[in-house]
């Protein structure tokens, strides 16, 4: 089985500062890996441990400080990494970052059986990148994946978190997965695998390497855009209330208020 595994470098986000199209800054801020990835490359480890001959090869798109993800990545167990690097790329929206990665994935691995991404960015929040690396290779797709319970070289079997509790579903293989955080402790990498990954030889990918044109992706390809970026300030307003006869009747008395404007 072989796994196309799509990780995030996402900024440390203490640290988050915009550029003039009003799209994040990555090069050059202290980044992490996404943490939604991290059960994403959980959920392909398992699937390692418990079927044969699984290669799973690690794809990120970002500037060239992202390769250092990969290489956790690799000290964790991933096989291989994957660096799609190209200044046209910045800007991108979801959906011209889903077409970029689909297409990369086309050139990396074009014979994937599962690809499997996370089912959030914090730095954007969307939850559409997997479903439009779905969409661009007409491919079936789970998402809000919990666990993994089986697999084989034609299926997989895993739970999901649903509107009215948790499904357990069959899926036939090739797939997409996306999958949210779940109780299972991440692990941690070994000495052989700093080792490992120290030595690995990171492939990286240019505009040019997967045959897209620049019209097709980056800020000229992305249909939506970002008109303003700020950050939101929050207040932390309350009132205490002691319980007794008259307490229903407060409480209604504020709401009306609140919803009227005139709350204090």
């Amino acid at each position: 089985m072989k796994i196309a595994l799509c990780i995030k470098q996402v900024p440390d986000t203490s640290d988050i500062k915009w550029t003039e199209n009003n799209t994040i800054k990555r090069e050059g801020v202290e980044s992490i890996i996404n943490p939604y990835d991290v059960y994403a490359i959980e959920s392909a480890l398992q699937i390692k441990n418990t079927c044969k001959d699984v290669e799973i090869t690690a794809i990120t798109m970002g500037p060239a400080q992202a390769e250092d993800i990969l290489r956790k990545s690799i000290a964790l167990g991933i096989d291989k990494g994957a660096l799609v690097t190209d200044r046209k790329f910045s800007g991108a929206d979801t959906y011209a970052t889903g077409k970029t990665l689909a297409q990369s994935i086309k050139t990396i691995v074009p014979d994937f059986d599962l690809i499997i991404c996370g089912q959030f960015a914090i730095d954007g929040d969307t939850a559409q990148t997997g479903p439009s690396i779905a969409n661009h290779l007409n491919l079936k797709q789970v998402t809000f994946v919990k666990e993994i319970l089986e697999c084989s070289d034609d299926y997989i079997i895993l739970t999901r978190q649903a509107d009215d509790g948790i499904e357990t579903v069959k899926a036939k293989l090739p797939l997409l997965l996306c999958v949210l955080q779940n109780y299972k402790e991440p692990t941690r990498a070994k000495i052989n695998g700093f080792i490992k990954a120290q030595k690995s030889e990171i492939k990286t990918y240019s505009l040019e390497d997967i045959g897209l044109e620049a019209e097709e992706v980056g800020l000229k390809g992305s249909p939506t855009y970002v008109s303003k970026a700020f950050r939101p300030i929050v207040t932390h307003n309350c009132e205490k209330v002691f319980a007794d006869e008259n307490t229903p009747e407060l409480i209604c008395n504020r709401i009306e208020k609140y919803k009227a404007g005139q709350n204090e």
